[in-house]
């Protein structure tokens, strides 16, 4: 891929050490992964002191609140809870991908812990996974130092503390991360099978799907390699058919336990959710914007189009196009999304590839002014979490 040519890092195969590798990439990673767990610890202690405060328990409002409930449910009892609500919604368990209660299950069969405590334990374990794997990308494509910056831009994320709770973003960011690597790096069967799992964990597991397939377009399409490519690239086939198993495979199974081709889309639909290209939310926007005082509408303008610029800097920062197609991807399935509009920021979590351009201006100052720059945000996006966790509505 030519687009990785200009940081003199050589693409991997599928054919070198990948112990040896990944013990490589570790000890390059592991300033980035301290000042990413400073980062989630600080966020911790002040939801402890915010809650010391109002007497709320922080054990509680990580692992026993909105979504993580109902992942706790899963992992306990399995499929089949439906709830009805008075205003005619009916939100059925189906919606919630498999396998982090999957991962609930098995953590809390070996463990003392129990299952949303394990989910706690694995959020925690994969969002250091998935800095490191946001690091791998920052540095393959721009250096050590963008890619430590990188790491710590996702942990300050105004809705950062999500990382932290027994929700699945972290899980799914951290298969996310590391398939689009393993696409980058054309290590062809690892990238089909992460970006399978994250299939199995968040419905947006279509985005690391994307990726894989735009790198083994740029591997295939040119001067008809595909006609010969059972034959020269096996490897790149077998990793094109898998990626798309996982997310398919549950949408099927939903199907066929709901006697209806569209099962699990009817499913969104009962939760409010679904795809309508944008229109509910420009809707949500404009009443926001056409009632006083305006504020609240405006910021989500701004918002959307702080985003929409970022994705139109990392296409003219010629990103590669199995990261462009990710990061487009993500965005526009939370921005096109009906419903749960309080909800965006956090379905953003995954796209780190739009915090690139920022990564890439910080690294170029001082580092003590990096430094003082990441820790403002940093304690700002601590005290803004702890605020959030104890408000009304869900993330």
């Amino acid at each position: 891929m030519t687009d990785l040519a200009h940081t003199g890092t050589a693409p991997l195969s599928d054919d070198g050490r990948p112990g040896r590798a990944a013990r490589a990439t570790l000890r390059r990673a592991a300033p980035a992964l301290l000042a990413y767990a400073g980062t989630r610890l600080l966020g911790l202690v002040v939801l402890t002191v915010w809650g010391a405060f109002a007497d709320k328990s922080p054990h509680q409002l990580l692992s026993a609140r909105w979504d993580s409930l109902w992942y706790t449910r899963i992992a306990q009892e399995g499929y089949g809870y439906t709830l009805h609500l008075a205003d005619g919604s009916v939100h059925s368990n189906l919606a919630f991908f498999p396998l982090l209660p999957a991962l609930e299950r098995v953590v809390s069969a070996i463990t003392p812990l129990s299952a949303a405590d394990a989910g706690l334990a694995v959020s925690w374990l994969t969002s250091l996974l998935a800095a490191w794997g946001i690091f791998a990308v920052g540095d393959l494509l721009y250096g050590r130092r963008v890619g430590t910056t990188l790491a710590v831009l996702w942990g300050v994320l105004p809705v950062g503390i999500v990382q932290s709770m027994a929700y699945s973003e972290s899980l799914f960011t951290a298969l996310a991360a590391w398939g689009v690597y393993a696409a980058l790096t054309r290590r062809w069967l690892s990238a089909g099978a992460l970006a399978a799992l994250a299939g199995l964990t968040r419905p947006v597991g279509a985005a690391v799907v994307a990726a894989v397939w735009m790198a083994a377009a740029v591997e295939l399409l040119p001067d008809g390699r595909w006609r010969q490519a059972w034959r020269t690239r096996p490897r790149a086939l077998a990793g094109v058919i898998l990626a798309p198993l996982g997310w398919l495979g549950y949408v099927v199974w939903v199907g066929f336990e709901t006697d209806s081709v569209t099962g699990y889309f009817d499913v969104q639909n009962g939760w409010g959710n679904g795809f309508d290209g944008g229109l509910a939310f420009a809707g949500f926007i404009g009443g926001l914007l056409i009632r006083p005082p305006f504020v609240a509408g405006l910021g989500l303008l701004l918002g959307v189009a702080a985003l929409i610029w970022l994705y139109t800097r990392c296409v003219r920062q010629r990103q590669p196009l199995p990261l462009l197609a990710y990061g487009g991807a993500v965005l526009v399935l939370a921005l096109a999304a009906k419903g749960y509009f309080g909800s965006k920021p956090r379905l953003l979590i995954p796209a780190f590839p739009l915090l690139l351009p920022i990564a890439i201006a910080l690294a170029r100052l001082r580092p003590v002014r990096t430094a003082l720059v990441l820790g403002s945000v940093g304690l700002a996006s601590a005290a803004y979490g702890a605020f959030w966790l104890h408000g009304s509505g869900p993330p």
